[in-house]
């Protein structure tokens, strides 16, 4: 190995150029540091190495055996070559079959451990391509380990060759002294009970143990986690430092003439949370803040109360909503409740008060240019709108607040575009009724600060949910419609969700928003209900035929989704707002924001196609008044298939956060943290959201007392350089697009 080795250096230093090429295009490892960062994915104990008489098919195992013979031929019904190698563990034989592959090195009497599915033909087990490492006399020493690691590898790069690469780096005879710098403070380290890092790397790449892997495991996840926590607690200090605009609450101005018009009296939560916005929005400095809360647990209220303040103190406020039926609810809302004061300029308009616009990407051109210049000028304080918003040509006259309604909707781009139009920095509060579990909020929104509203507003009716098996009690299904037209026959309302549109869109769930972010399907999280291949989800246009020839025939009936113009979707929404439909059945464009008190049943069809998170969502929509409500899910899912259990389990409770802990436990870690995570370069490897709460939190701590500090991380020169490859390398995206 050459000298001047060091965390930093390339893989072509170390392996070679041409397996060095290969970890690289397959791997995706460069540097040293990839490559000792590049953890076992399991062990294998040498106890546990299945014998051949042991195996059953289906099983992922790894065998030692002997190679007995080898027989390459001709296949007879396609091109190609078929190699058949016969193994044996000096009492059972079983064959491993490859195609059209050569394999000079299985020679008879090679001993070597192959790993692969067990699977069967005529009768005989085998495998088919297994992966494979030849033992030589060097490896004596390894087969001779009570643990095995077992890496994430490719075709082109085994296991056993990143075995053999990274003994070459910390246990070798050529490996560099003094390779691995410890990041962390000693005092830190030693307050904790962790491992210093060089011992770390050997416990987790040749333990000896499984106390040695945990012990490794525990003390790299704090690295993990800690440069996490310093790069997003450097975020909030600089977002902290950015000169913004004070916005102060100003006497007898919108924000009390909203509180005078409110039809109902603040919740204790709706009031503390806006006295900390009102105190922050008081600061020179910008406001960075999530605002999470129930389903109905009237987050719009405090919203609109700081876009008052904003505007009382001569600022814009624009409120970014994820679909246009959103937006559109929300302009309606806002206008009626501000009456005059929100139509300045109009005939029958408070001159004290402002304007209300509403800017979206399918308004005509005339009505778009009006809103435009209208927010350009300023006589527009208060500005709603979907990505239209972000568009070229949107430019604010003094753009004093951001409000992101649905923040799982939308990237920190999107967030960051629309800050991008302020003169100065404004201020920003996101908003989602999606209940975020601690750790989510710590990492994923960890560069803001975080305000809950758990308390609902008096006089609601609550929702009653329920599971309907429909395969396995199909008379449930039945009763559910006769549920619905009782409901109507009291004077009350429905919807019918549906996981897609029909006709033309193949089986794909709808979209009302450009992103694709309105009626995803969330089948990542749902197996099939039965065997064999899932018939498509059921559809709006089809189900909404099939209920008007049938079960609910003579109802007042109408379909909502995101094909359609943007003005009939309105329509139709005022209609079923006003009580001039029955029923409606829609996709999942109804599940934010829609506010329909008179709706008190929500039916969900194939509920097993939606997550978990958005099932609760969907189950807001009703009891928004002073009636109990009715959640019926529709699955053919098994109630004894852990769908089947999920579905029950959303069924049994209506604790938005206890559902977001069910949710993330359903949920792979990547698709939290977002799919970058999973990269080899990602930077979180082993850091678990659900089972690390904990260090999370500790790791948080000590983040914030590092950069509080007078010379902050000047001290720490490993750490600040662990801070600054995350904030510049592409390991960063995730936090990007999280």
């Amino acid at each position: 190995m050459k000298a001047g080795i060091t965390m930093d250096s390339p893989l072509t230093k170390v392996l070679g150029d041409k397996t060095a090429f290969a970890v690289e295009m397959s791997l995706g490892l460069r540097t040293v540091r990839d490559l000792l960062r590049h953890y076992p994915r399991r062990y294998v104990r040498r106890g546990e190495i299945a014998k051949l008489v042991e195996l059953q098919v289906g099983d992922r195992v790894t065998v030692l055996a002997q190679v007995r013979s080898v027989n390459t031929r001709k296949m007879r019904s396609r091109p190609g070559t078929m190699t058949e190698v016969t193994v044996t563990d000096g009492a059972n034989s079983m064959q491993l079959v490859f195609f059209n592959r050569k394999h000079g090195a299985l020679r008879e009497g090679a001993w070597g451990l192959f790993a692969g599915t067990v699977g069967q033909y005529k009768n005989a087990k085998q495998f088919a391509h297994p992966d494979f490492h030849l033992m030589s006399g060097n490896d004596d020493e390894d087969w001779a380990r009570a643990l095995i690691p077992i890496y994430p590898a490719s075709k082109e790069v085994s296991s056993w060759v990143l075995q053999r690469s990274i003994k070459l780096l910390i246990d070798g005879p050529a490996a560099p002294p003094g390779l691995v710098v410890d990041p962390l403070p000693e005092e830190l380290r030693v307050r904790h009970g962790l491992l210093p890092l060089e011992e770390a790397i050997v416990g987790i790449h040749r333990p000896t143990s499984t106390e040695d892997v945990e012990r490794a495991t525990h003390r790299l996840k704090w690295d993990e986690a800690l440069v996490l926590q310093l790069t997003l607690a450097a975020r909030r200090r600089a977002a902290a430092l950015e000169p913004g605009i004070a916005r102060p609450r100003k006497a007898g101005g919108l924000l009390d003439a909203v509180d005078a018009a409110l039809p109902f009296t603040l919740t204790e939560g709706q009031r503390s949370v806006g006295d900390e916005l009102a105190a922050e929005l008081s600061s020179e400095h910008p406001m960075h803040r999530l605002l999470q809360g129930e389903v109905g647990s009237g987050k719009t209220v405090v919203a609109l109360r700081a876009m008052a303040q904003v505007v009382d103190a001569g600022g814009q406020a624009a409120l970014l909503a994820p679909t246009e039926v959103l937006a559109a609810q929300h302009h309606r809302g806002i206008s009626a409740l501000l009456g005059p004061l929100g139509r300045a300029g109009e005939l029958d308009g408070d001159p004290a008060g402002t304007r209300v616009v509403l800017l979206t990407g399918s308004q005509k051109a005339a009505a778009r240019r009006e809103a435009r210049a209208a927010v350009a000028d300023g006589s527009a304080g208060i500005v709603i709108g979907t990505h239209a918003l972000l568009q070229e040509g949107v430019e604010f006259s003094d753009l004093g607040l951001v409000v992101v309604d649905e923040q799982h909707r939308f990237g920190v781009e999107q967030r960051d575009a629309l800050r991008a139009k302020g003169n100065r920095p404004p201020h920003v509060l996101v908003m989602t009724a999606t209940p975020i579990p601690r750790t989510v909020a710590m990492t994923v929104y960890g560069d803001l600060e975080t305000s809950t509203l758990r308390q609902l507003p008096s006089g609601r009716g609550g929702v009653v949910s329920s599971l309907v098996p429909s395969a396995e009690k199909p008379s449930w299904l039945d009763r559910a419609w006769a549920r619905v037209r009782e409901e109507v026959a009291a004077g009350r309302q429905a919807y019918v969700v549906c996981p897609r549109i029909g006709d033309d869109d193949s089986g794909s769930a709808e979209t009302d928003a450009p992103d694709d972010a309105d009626g995803a399907l969330d089948d990542a999280l749902f197996e099939a209900p039965g065997d064999g291949e899932r018939r498509p989800p059921l559809a709006v246009l089809v189900t909404a035929e099939m209920l008007r020839a049938g079960p609910l025939a003579g109802l007042r009936l109408e379909v909502l989704h995101g094909r359609l113009a943007a003005d009939e979707k309105d329509a139709r929404m005022r209609a079923f707002a006003a009580g001039e439909v029955d029923v409606l059945v829609a996709t999942t464009v109804v599940e934010v924001g829609v506010d329909v008190p008179n709706a008190t049943v929500m039916v969900v069809m194939d509920a097993d196609r939606f997550g978990v998170s958005q099932l609760h969502q969907l189950r807001g929509r009703v009891a928004r008044g002073e009636h109990q409500g009715l959640c019926l899910l529709v699955s053919e899912a098994p109630t004894s298939s852990p769908t089947g259990q999920r579905l029950t389990a959303v069924a049994a409770t209506s604790d938005g956060f206890e559902l977001a802990r069910l949710d993330l436990e359903t949920r792979r870690e990547g698709d939290v943290l977002g799919a970058a995570q999973s990269g080899s370069r990602s930077g979180v490897k082993l850091l678990s959201l659900l089972q690390d709460e904990e260090l999370i939190a500790a790791a948080r701590t000590e983040a914030q007392a590092l950069l509080e500090t007078d010379r902050g991380l000047a001290d720490h020169p490993g750490l600040a350089q662990e801070v600054a490859a995350l904030a510049t390398d592409e390991r960063a995206e995730w936090l990007e697009k999280a």
